[in-house]
């Protein structure tokens, strides 16, 4: 049987460990649905869907570890329809909702710019964002922007959707999981052959070409699987809870 750790103090750790206080983020981060004290099962994923928690309750989980959660600024207030499905199951089976956004973005190792760079290959040099969101690095050798396509679509599984713009060779690269598609010109200041993130929208492709970078749109949820994943494999080493990473298939 796995070991067993207090809720409280688990999150005190992960709280010491991802500095949320350091960020002006877009929803609460850390305990967002209390559920029952003592932790001995963990399934962590990248949004706290109803597949998500429906997984976690067939897992017997005590704790949901998330990217995505709920709260968001700006949405309905009413616990109705979708949210009020959610947080039922979650309630009823007393499992523990727990999400870091932008703290688990910029952790320079467990994070999620951080886990995407080792599975490109990129050498993280230096932050895109003061606050720490976003990297820019280089490729131990360049590549042919067709070649570096070609790695990400391998390491992801999905093709980016690339707006071929820039140098033939690819060597410094900037990247933002996500929905970063706004710091294509904070990549290009800093001097990037291409600029890596989740998503595009209209005006990317003319910002791109027009600044003579690559832009290459690998997924939100794909650039994004990761760093969920390593923070909950950090608890277990640290606290020998048992955990598991479910991946729900995800277009986007």
């Amino acid at each position: 049987m796995p070991d067993c750790v207090d809720r409280d103090a688990l999150l005190r750790a992960l709280d010491v460990e991802l500095e949320p206080q350091r960020f002006q983020d877009y929803c609460p981060n850390g305990l967002q649905v209390e559920g029952r004290a003592e932790i001995r099962r963990i399934v962590s994923g990248v949004t706290a869907s109803l597949a998500l928690i429906e997984a976690a309750v067939a897992l017997e989980a005590d704790l949901l570890l998330v990217h995505h959660g709920y709260f968001w600024r700006g949405e309905p207030q009413p616990v109705t329809g979708m949210k009020r499905r959610r947080l039922q199951a979650l309630l009823r089976h007393e499992i523990n909702l727990v999400a870091y956004h932008l703290p688990l973005d910029a952790h320079p190792r467990l994070g999620n710019n951080a886990q995407l760079a080792l599975r490109l290959g990129l050498e993280t040099k230096d932050v895109l964002r003061a606050d720490g969101v976003g990297s820019v690095g280089h490729l131990p050798e360049p590549l042919p922007a067709r070649e570096f396509a070609a790695r990400i679509e391998s390491a992801l599984g999905r093709a980016p959707l690339w707006i071929d713009s820039g140098a033939d060779l690819v060597r410094r690269v900037a990247w933002c999981t996500g929905a970063a598609q706004s710091l294509l010109a904070d990549a290009a200041a800093a001097g990037a052959d291409a600029y890596v993130s989740g998503e595009i929208s209209e005006q990317t492709t003319h910002e791109a070409r027009e600044l003579g970078i690559h832009y290459f749109a690998a997924g939100h949820h794909a650039t994004e699987r990761y760093g969920a994943q390593a923070l909950g494999d950090w608890c277990a080493e640290r606290f020998g809870v048992e955990h598991r990473f479910v991946d729900l298939p995800n277009p986007v």
